[in-house]
């Protein structure tokens, strides 16, 4: 069986009065896509950069590929990449020298600068400057040069925030690209459920600097809702004096901001959602549509911290 590529054992770090990271426990395979989700001011980034060797933790220990970042830095800084949400390249310099730049920096040449121009997509930007690449070209740029030294640990920070649709799906053709000829472990942090969905085999929510829950997607829905389902629905502007009514229930409705969208999990909604029409109607309560629908990653981390990803 392989080592682990990253083992995060009992991990501390506090800033003054905060405490950032509090007991994480995390162990990433050779080859595991892994989502980091939590809120603004979870503990991933401050967590992230003890894992890059940026900061040292206050307590426990983290190893790479077996080794920890003391007396081992020049080995470890080889075999990581990693790609920032907000990256600044050299304006004037074309993405053919910005790659040669960083290739140097491994002594790496020109096969491997071409090849990276191939794996990103940049081949008809060769000769652009920076300055004048869109938004989903310069990230597709950071891709490329977090590759450049083929890493066996790709961490990588909110890497499509911010790009059009289109620009985020060509991020994520590369990396599912990656995903299938190397044997690379990525460390992934997004505000995108559904990147995380399509991107990762692993996903991990941390919030006010704990893990919360920790696994594969499937498992991780089917521990948290069994056989439960969404019911979501949208009453009519007049039915708002009545909502009080609804603290009758047996299960907590969450609302939308203007209280005409709500929703709520129910098991075996094929026998019980009568009852709840039974209710509107007997409530006189308008309803303007009703959905079922399965459960998903959001209502899974709503569950677990009491809002959405992206507040």
């Amino acid at each position: 069986m392989q080592s682990p590529a990253i083992e995060v054992r009992d991990v501390y770090k506090s800033y003054k009065t905060v405490k950032a990271v509090r007991g994480i426990d995390l162990t990433i395979n050779p080859g595991q896509f892994v989502a980091l989700l939590g809120p603004n001011g979870a503990g991933k980034t401050t967590l992230v950069e003890m894992i890059e060797g940026i900061q040292r933790p206050d307590q426990g220990e983290i190893l790479i590929m077996g080794k920890t970042w003391k007396n081992n830095e020049d080995v470890l800084r080889k075999l990581i990449g990693l790609s920032l949400q907000e990256t600044r390249f050299i304006d004037k310099l074309t993405v053919k020298e910005t790659l040669k730049l960083f290739a140097s920096f491994f002594a790496l040449g020109q096969e491997r600068v071409t090849e990276i121009i191939s794996l990103v997509n940049l081949e008809e930007k060769v000769k652009s400057y920076v300055v004048n690449l869109s938004g989903g070209q310069r990230q597709r740029l950071a891709l490329g040069i977090a590759l450049i030294n083929s890493p066996k640990i790709l961490l990588l920070d909110e890497p499509t925030t911010g790009l059009d649709p289109t620009a985020r799906q060509e991020v994520w053709k590369i990396l599912l690209s990656l995903k299938e000829k190397m044997n690379t472990s990525l460390i992934l942090t997004t505000h995108y459920m559904e990147e995380a969905e399509r991107l990762c085999d692993f996903i991990v929510i941390i919030d006010q600097g704990k893990i919360l829950k920790q696994g594969t997607l499937d498992d991780l829905l089917e521990s948290d809702s069994g056989k439960s389902k969404t019911i979501e629905f949208t009453i009519d502007n007049s039915t708002n004096g009545l909502l009080p009514i609804f603290n009758e229930l047996n299960y907590p409705i969450k609302w939308s901001d203007n209280f005409q969208k709500g929703s709520f999990q129910l098991d075996q909604p094929e026998k019980n959602i009568s009852q709840f029409l039974a209710f509107l109607n007997r409530s006189n309560v308008q309803v303007k549509n009703l959905e079922i629908r399965k459960r998903t990653l959001d209502d899974l981390f709503i569950s677990l911290t009491g809002r959405h990803l992206n507040e």
